[in-house]
């Protein structure tokens, strides 16, 4: 493909789509899950992906793939929701943040669209924190 950047094998190219505008600044202030009292959120896009927007209305369920660029990718065991009376468990069977590569899943609900900016709730993802891609929440196989 033209234009896209090669990488050396074993490697791919992501690129950040967008960025999150939060009141939260550090991991301190971020609850573990979006539904366990995250703030709403704005998601601010490249002018590059204005096209990719057109379909988003407030309403619309969709998840946010993020770039946890604050994450420890030398992680491979923590223990579950930093509670050290637990086993220390491999961090594929966990949420955390800190793993090899650190993508973050978050379900929300798109508030308000403006232009290149997403309202939405529920989002404990860090201020500044990439947008590597957006996916709708999908219905019923009926729906689709």
């Amino acid at each position: 493909m033209t234009g896209v950047p090669s990488a050396p094998s074993g490697y791919f190219v992501v690129h950040q789509l967008a960025r999150v505008e939060s009141t939260l600044h550090s991991r301190a202030d971020a609850p573990r899950q979006g539904d366990e009292g995250a703030p709403d959120a704005w998601i601010v896009f490249d002018e590059s992906v204005q096209a990719a927007l057109a379909d988003i209305a407030p309403g619309d369920e969709i998840l946010l793939i993020t770039w946890f660029d604050r994450a420890d990718r030398d992680v491979q065991t923590v223990y579950p929701r930093g509670d050290t009376s637990r086993t220390p468990t491999g961090v594929f069977s966990t949420r955390s943040p800190d793993r090899p590569n650190p993508l973050g899943l978050h379900r929300v609900t798109v508030l308000d669209v403006d232009g290149l900016r997403l309202h939405v709730n529920n989002l404990e993802a860090l201020d500044g924190t990439p947008i590597v891609d957006v996916k709708p929440v999908l219905g019923d196989i009926s729906d689709r």
